[in-house]
């Protein structure tokens, strides 16, 4: 899956335009590489995002669309940290 379309999916980017302008802005690490919006993501990906203030590193567990009405999480919070 697109690295924009897994963000938006998974909920950790309200919108595909916006996590297309992040991974533009060199804001998204995918395994420690800057990332663009196509950039096909694999289980066990490591993805670092950076928002302003914080920085969210979490680690993808499924690529494919969940089921509909299932809690089945799409990814791993790894660490959350703020940049000071």
């Amino acid at each position: 899956m697109r690295l924009d379309k897994y963000l938006k999916v998974s909920r950790l980017i309200k919108r595909r335009t916006v996590a297309k302008d992040a991974a533009l802005a060199d804001l998204i690490l995918v395994n420690d590489k800057v990332a663009k919006p196509a950039t096909t993501l694999k289980v066990g990906d490591i993805i670092t995002l950076h928002f302003g203030l914080k920085v969210l590193v979490v680690k993808v567990l499924q690529t494919e669309l969940p089921k509909r009405n299932t809690d089945e999480a799409m990814f791993e919070l790894i660490s959350e940290m703020k940049k000071s």
